[in-house]
């Protein structure tokens, strides 16, 4: 009897330990199979010294599905991994693990980071909505009083409606954000040096320097990527020209915003802010953002978790699909928008 050909890509998963159990339901573990020659359950967390079985499987491999911690894909590396011709990463940013080698070999590379912006815009939306209820420090003064308390004199001049949200960065989550305020009554005001007037109108926002940004909105949301030129991009100057009430949202990263200028603005009670993450990550233990009432601080919880990790899957999933196919990948990264992007 002859069998024919099997023509489907040989496949290896690498990332962190851990991560495939959480990222795959059994689902996806079935589609794979059918999509790729591949062990579902073979993941690769080092790729420098691997054991056998991942080195066999590396040598054969024409696609890498990665995910978090997935190890560098070093010019060594692919060395040991002649027939690869593509990366699938199953989350966002590719920085960590896509190196210049790949780009020099011809690697095609694509990521799930539209799958993981929409819990992040998500996030911000609630964010923003709460910010303009004033729903933090309502909440902590309710526990404090527990009594009777004229609450609309002390919001006078809060809820959401006709306030200004002011986006910093039209990045994938920037945009989201836009997408997910349209139902809303707010006015939506954009900095973006990469964006011109044509492209703020067709996202229906005001273009506006980041100046004028901090000056004149309600709630500040930061959306621009980690590079050098955004290093706490969000400092004295520009927590300074904010009104006294602003709420700062960061769900980007912690080294956009100069935390040694925001903290005495919050200890004094004159901003809010909801902060996502931090710098360091972690913050000291004894640092007063854990405690300030006008502060909402979450351990980096904005992106895909649990059942949300399913979407990133099914996107990537998705893409190996159009690979084993033969056709481009519907969401390529391409090498020279690393520079502006996460």
């Amino acid at each position: 009897m002859h069998h024919a050909t099997d023509n489907r890509p040989a496949l290896l998963l690498a990332m962190a330990p851990g991560i495939a159990d959480r990222l795959f339901a059994d689902r996806h573990r079935v589609r794979l199979t059918a999509l790729t020659r591949t062990d579902p359950y073979l993941v690769a967390h080092d790729l420098a010294s691997p054991s056998p079985r991942v080195s066999a499987a590396l040598a054969e491999a024409e696609v890498l599905l990665t995910c978090w911690g997935a190890p560098s894909l070093t010019a060594e590396v692919l060395s040991a991994a002649p027939r690869l011709r593509a990366v699938v990463h199953a989350a966002g940013s590719v920085k960590h693990h896509i190196t210049e080698a790949c780009w020099h070999r011809g690697i095609a590379v694509t990521s799930a980071a539209a799958a993981n912006a929409l819990p992040v815009a998500e996030f911000t939306l609630a964010a923003v909505l709460f910010a303009g209820k004033r729903v933090l420090r309502s909440a902590h003064r309710y526990a404090q009083l527990r009594a009777e308390h004229d609450w609309r004199a002390d919001l006078d001049g809060f809820g959401n409606y006709r306030r200004t949200v002011g986006v910093v960065g039209a990045s994938r989550i920037g945009r989201r954000v836009i997408e997910l305020l349209r139902p809303f009554d707010l006015r939506v005001l954009l900095y973006d040096p990469y964006v011109d007037d044509a492209g703020a109108a067709a996202l229906g926002v005001e273009r506006i320097g980041l100046d004028d940004l901090c000056a004149r909105a309600d709630v500040v949301t930061v959306h621009a990527p980690q590079v050098a030129d955004t290093h706490h991009m969000i400092g004295a100057r520009e927590l300074g020209r904010m009104r006294d009430g602003t709420t700062l949202i960061n769900t980007s990263r912690g080294s956009l915003v100069d935390e040694d200028a925001l903290l005495p603005e919050l200890l004094s009670g004159r901003l809010d802010a909801v902060l996502d993450v931090t710098d360091p990550e972690v913050p000291p233990a004894d640092s007063p953002l854990y405690d300030l009432p006008n502060v909402l601080l979450t351990p980096h919880i904005a992106g895909s978790l649990g059942e949300e990790l399913y979407r990133m899957a099914d996107q990537a999933l998705d893409e190996v699909a159009r690979f084993a196919s033969g056709l481009p990948f519907a969401d390529p990264v391409h090498p020279a928008a690393l520079g502006h992007s996460a």
